[in-house]
């Protein structure tokens, strides 16, 4: 067997009941839960009874989202299984950064709660949409958002491509994309993220990571932006994690610069299969699994990998 890696859901993947199995299984993942709940009361509502509408709302879509993915890579973790390296999906990075070390865990939770406030300030403060794009090349996606004055922004698989911009250009570029043969869903998100419209987001939590410490990381972390290990340095990684909300989430390069590192084996741990199914298109011969539940643990697929 190659390498093994976790990665962290991103936001969007969130439901009612997410991570209540598993904190009801897992010692380890009770403690994850556990402290973000004494750090902001009501997170374990949310996330095991609270509404669609409520779990949709940024501020608390990411502190929740968050808690899912670590509290469940902690239980993956507690079952004897380490990987190699980690990488997360947008919000799922900063669970990526917290599982490996490089933030402690209450410095990670607050740092989250921080970064859906700021982000939801600069959407409401900069409208804006996405919308994912199929059946057209990247190159394709790109040159046409450049010219209806939108952003490629999530690099998803080869036949995926998200774009985000303001409310007032999506229309305009959606009907580009079904002229050229492709087709293109609007997401149901609050705020055009992973672009410039995000600015203020990113210029707010700069200020905020300058007061915690960023520590040598006991795996290496793949960063969205770039699709590289997180610098060592840890100012170079903190302006990493500033820009993250502002920069292109280049998911398929980061998958593909893991299988080049020897990784074949990724493990998605947090709400839903989002990222499992992606890979999936990414890299057709890695082995991808999903954990979000209990009997996850004991699929035989999943006990496979874990041999």
């Amino acid at each position: 067997m190659g390498k093994i890696a976790f990665v962290f859901a991103g936001q969007g993947a969130q439901y009612p009941g997410m991570g209540e199995d598993i904190c009801q299984t897992s010692k380890a993942a009770q403690q994850v839960f556990e402290l973000s709940e004494a750090m902001r009361p009501g997170t374990m509502a949310q996330c095991f009874s609270g509404t669609p509408e409520e779990l949709s709302l940024t501020v608390n879509t990411q502190p929740c989202l968050y808690t899912v993915d670590l509290a469940i890579a902690e239980a993956v973790k507690e079952r004897g299984i380490v990987p190699d390296a980690v990488a997360g999906f947008s919000l799922g990075e900063i669970a990526a950064l917290t599982f490996a070390g490089m933030l402690e865990r209450r410095d990670g939770f607050s740092l989250v709660m921080r970064r859906g406030e700021l982000m939801n300030e600069a959407a409401q403060a900069n409208p804006g949409a996405m919308a994912a794009v199929m059946r057209l090349a990247p190159r394709q996606v790109e040159q046409l958002a450049e010219q209806y004055g939108v952003f490629a922004v999530n690099y998803n698989s080869p036949a995926q491509t998200v774009v985000a911009g303001p409310e007032d250009k999506l229309p305009a570029f959606l009907k580009a994309v079904k002229e050229q043969r492709g087709m293109a869903v609007a997401l149901a998100v609050s705020g055009a993220f992973h672009s410039p419209l995000m600015k203020t987001a990113a210029e707010g939590l700069k200020q905020v990571l300058a007061q915690l410490a960023y520590h040598a990381p006991w795996c290496p972390v793949y960063a969205n932006a770039t699709a590289e290990v997180y610098p060592q340095n840890p100012e170079e990684a903190k302006a990493l994690t500033a820009a993250q909300v502002i920069s292109p989430v280049r998911w398929q390069q980061s998958i593909e610069a893991m299988i080049n590192q020897g990784f074949d084996t990724f493990i998605e741990v947090g709400a839903g299969k989002t990222l499992t199914g992606l890979i999936r298109k990414i890299a057709p011969k890695a082995t991808a699994v999903c954990v979000e539940k209990r009997e996850d643990l004991e699929k035989e697929e999943f006990t496979h990998v874990t041999k």
